[in-house]
């Protein structure tokens, strides 16, 4: 029965999406923008978009949440793996070349990540790394990012590239700082602190990247890519599980990219005209399903709990098919990296990166550029750019406060 359902559930999410009808705003200028500056839209937007551009948006002067902490991958890290033996390393130019401060901090893109650009819209500063803070709380109160570069679901996921903080071990150190908060402030303070704050999640790529599309373990003989996904998606229920038992209650939950149109697969798959690998977005179509419908089910069990589920395939698939519309000339190569659409080998200096990374829709092999990071994020804030997040945008999902 529970599969059954599962399945009519697909079928009502693949029939809502085919009818809805995005909306586009104009495309983002690749300037860094200043934290105490609009996040605003470039003002030079193509008629077909639209005539008026929006207003710009202010970030508000009062923070509207406590705190914003990062639970993830490469898609957010903020500077883990500077501190870990890894090859998983965004250390060194041109990563950041357009961050605010044109230097690399360990952001596996050109400049900002989508949780940076949330962070403004939230009031509050960009999120410190959990490795590379000083352990002091008062440091700590605004949130902290544990996400790590290569880390999966599984353990193990992304170990072929050194060490990394994997998804269960994120959420202990999450668990260990509200323990500490709690030390320190007490623990009403600390659960009104954790309650109305935001939890952000974006891991799962790299149980494919590098653990199911390699084979390891025979993984692809023991589990049909439908049981794989069923068992990752579990496993991300259950930590949310673990997380409301310390009092988290508004979470956002990131879907997968279409990693299957990725410069790297493109390469790897030698395909022609730059047509993605089916088979690949297949498997992160499949994920994302799950992880709606697993999300929607626990939302309704967790009382008072917000958890919304972002579908990033989805947002990104609309910036692939309207590139124009949005402001991009390149949606299959890499800016940096080389071979076959700059996707054999990974970004290794600036002479292997192009001059505008703006109008491209990948920075690297598999990360897309701070315009894509941009539009993202304002989807998952208040879906100006196409609907994104079910049951509702991460605006609303703020607006409760207990």
């Amino acid at each position: 029965m529970a599969t059954i359902n599962l399945l009519l559930s697909f079928l009502c999410i693949l029939t809502t999406t085919a009818l809805s009808q995005p909306t586009i705003a104009p495309p983002y200028s690749q300037e860094p923008i200043d934290a105490a500056t609009p996040i605003s839209p470039a003002s030079s937007s193509p008629p077909s978009i639209s005539p008026t551009p929006p207003p710009a948006s202010i970030p508000p002067k009062t923070p509207l949440v406590p705190a914003l902490f990062v639970i993830g991958d490469s898609s957010v890290d903020s500077g883990t793996n500077n501190f870990l033996g890894t090859f998983a390393r965004a250390d060194r130019l041109p990563y950041g070349r357009d961050f605010d401060t044109h230097e690399p901090t360990g952001r596996f893109c050109n400049g900002r990540t989508p949780v940076d650009y949330i962070a403004l819209r939230l009031g509050l500063p960009f999120v410190p790394s959990f490795l590379g803070q000083t352990g002091r709380v008062e440091d700590m109160l605004h949130g902290l990012n544990f996400a790590s570069a290569a880390a999966g679901i599984i353990f193990t996921s992304g170990s072929e590239l050194g060490q990394h903080v994997s998804l269960s071990q994120q959420i202990q150190q999450f668990t260990d700082t509200y323990e500490q908060f709690v030390l320190s402030m007490g623990q009403q303070a600390a659960i009104n602190l954790i309650s109305n704050s935001v939890l952000y999640i974006s891991i799962g790529i790299n149980d494919y990247i590098h653990y199911y599309l390699r084979n390891e373990s025979n993984v692809q003989n023991l589990y049909l890519p439908w049981s794989f996904n069923r068992f990752l998606a579990s496993t991300v229920m259950q930590e949310i599980k673990n997380l409301y038992r310390i009092n988290v209650r508004k979470v956002v939950v990131m879907g997968l990219p279409p990693i299957g149109c990725a410069p790297h697969y493109l390469c790897e798959y030698k395909v022609k005209d730059g047509q993605c690998v089916e088979e690949i977005n297949n498997m992160v179509l499949e994920f994302n399903f799950i992880m709606r419908y697993m999300i929607e089910e626990l939302s309704e069990a967790l009382p008072y709990s917000h958890i919304i589920f972002c579908d990033v395939f989805q947002g990104s698939m609309d910036m692939l098919k309207n590139s124009e519309r949005y402001g991009f000339k390149v949606t299959t190569d890499a800016c940096c990296g080389l071979g076959d659409y700059k996707g054999f080998l990974m970004c290794l200096s600036p002479d292997m990166a192009c001059s505008n990374a703006s109008d491209h829709i990948w920075w690297d092999q598999f990360h897309p550029t701070d315009a894509v990071n941009a539009i993202l994020a304002d989807n998952v804030w208040n879906g100006l750019h196409t609907k994104m997040c079910y049951p509702m945008n991460l605006e609303d999902v703020v607006a409760n406060t207990y």
